[in-house]
């Protein structure tokens, strides 16, 4: 009885799907592709973060609070993404944001911060957030896509690529 009852399981179309899920999320976090643009989101959000201090204009209270604060949520929401592979897409499209706000705050936030040091590092940082996001989105679609391509076929008992090599 607890044979069938783990046979049964182990076929369940949801255990199948969430096989798969973890199976396309390491292979997104595996590739070259994917651990670099890991890498460099990292070290792009914690250079935004500091570069009031690396850039010398700490002294711009409400741009220096406002880089360190998106320089924060831009490396954490890029790191790790192959581990939170559901959520992917979703914080790729806010990183991107991130990046266009980081283009657009010294012209935007409050006070007279559009200097030429400021303007100049917050649109090279942002143009390179921008791009990094785009390309860990294109990475998650890309590894989504495949991923998918090999279940067409897969009925509803589990009978795809992954229901066969799973045990």
């Amino acid at each position: 009885m607890t044979d069938q009852t783990h046979t049964t399981l182990e076929s369940h179309p949801d255990i199948v799907e969430m096989r798969e899920r973890h199976a396309r999320a390491e292979r997104a976090a595996s590739t070259q592709q994917g651990q670099a643009v890991e890498a460099l989101a990292l070290v792009t959000g914690l250079y935004l973060a500091a570069s009031p201090w690396i850039a010398g204009f700490n002294d711009l209270g409400t741009l220096a609070i406002n880089n360190l604060i998106t320089g924060i949520a831009y490396a954490l929401l890029l790191s790790g993404f192959g581990h939170a592979y559901e959520r992917t897409h979703a914080r790729a499209w806010a990183a991107a944001l991130i990046g266009v706000w980081t283009i657009v705050a010294p012209w935007v936030v409050a006070g007279n911060v559009d200097t030429t040091r400021t303007v100049v590092n917050n649109i090279i940082v942002g143009a390179v957030a921008l791009l990094l996001a785009l390309a860990a989105g294109a990475a998650a679609s890309e590894t989504d896509r495949s991923g998918r391509s090999g279940r067409t076929g897969m009925g509803a008992g589990g009978g795809g690529r992954m229901g066969r090599t799973a045990r």
